[in-house]
């Protein structure tokens, strides 16, 4: 028998009855001694996460902008593991199942958006206090976005380079890239729906960004036009759509908040910053569902 954790240690399984007794020996008080460290901590980890914020300098306001990019983090990872069991399910051809998963990335995705409020404060001067301490530090070189990129249909090969130093990275987001998008299960599911897509799109090379079809957004425009409670593909549409105006809004709101702490400036990872960000917002997540639209 493999011995248990000791960083988990402290997280011991309860039942409902044995809450109800420990409540009634402390007299409805919470408990307050703990033979190790607070099965809290053990869980979360929170001593741990409080000891990441690393600044570079003095100035408080640093701290803002390293704890909102880490919360960030955060969330990009929770939404690529939201996307990952919508894809599981949709191999499953479990549609109905797939929409749980779809509808908590949209709310990730609003809590990731709400974090850009936390540094509305920040000035071109407040940024220029610490921003030459970050060197050729960037978002760009975020992995975890990359791969929110990726599972989203948008792949460029090019920009897993930065990662080929970290090899356990770098080998994630490989496979990511070769791997089936979200939008690509979608279209693999209509396919066994019955619906008429040609075999190409079934078969492409994943690595590179899918470009849209007719006969996808055909089938979105007889989805739609179904318009009975229990067309759970017209639920899936609506499902991903708005996980891509959400991811829209994300990207929008970092194009705002490099205006308005930077300007047009060269970028810290060596862009031209905005009108980078410029230009990758043209690129559009699950494109058919928004050309059927016309259509409908």
């Amino acid at each position: 028998m493999t011995a248990p954790s000791t960083t988990n240690a402290a997280v011991r399984p309860a039942t409902a009855a044995e809450r109800a007794e420990r409540a009634e020996a402390n007299g409805g008080e919470p408990t307050l001694e703990f033979a190790q460290r607070t099965p809290y901590d053990a869980y979360v980890h929170a001593s741990t996460l409080h000891t990441l914020q690393q600044t570079l300098s003095k100035d408080p306001g640093e701290m803002s902008f390293l704890m909102i990019s880490q919360v960030m983090e955060l969330y990009f990872g929770l939404v690529r593991f939201e996307l990952r069991e919508t894809q599981r399910l949709l191999a499953e051809d479990d549609v109905y199942g797939a929409l749980a998963p779809l509808r908590r990335t949209v709310l990730h995705l609003d809590g990731l958006n709400a974090a850009w409020n936390a540094l509305h404060w920040m000035t071109p001067a407040d940024f220029n206090r610490f921003r030459n301490l970050l060197g050729e530090g960037s978002g760009f070189q975020s992995a975890m976005y990359r791969h929110l990129e990726f599972l989203l249909g948008l792949k460029t090969e090019s920009l897993i380079r930065p990662f080929k130093r970290q090899d356990e990275v770098y080998h994630d987001l490989l496979a990511t890239l070769h791997g089936a998008s979200v939008w690509d299960d979608v279209i693999a599911l209509l396919a066994r729906q019955g619906f008429d897509l040609p075999a190409d799109l079934l078969t492409r090379d994943f690595a590179t960004e899918h470009e849209a079809h007719p006969a996808v957004e055909a089938a979105w425009v007889r989805i739609y036009a179904d318009q009975g409670p229990d067309n759970h593909l017209r639920l899936l549409g609506e499902a991903l759509t708005d996980v891509a105006e959400r991811f829209d809004d994300w990207r929008y709101k970092h194009l705002k908040a490099v205006a308005r702490t930077m300007g047009a400036k060269v970028g810290s990872g060596g862009s031209n910053g905005y009108a980078w960000l410029q230009r990758s917002m043209s690129r559009t997540v699950f494109p058919e569902l928004w050309s059927a639209r016309t259509a409908m």
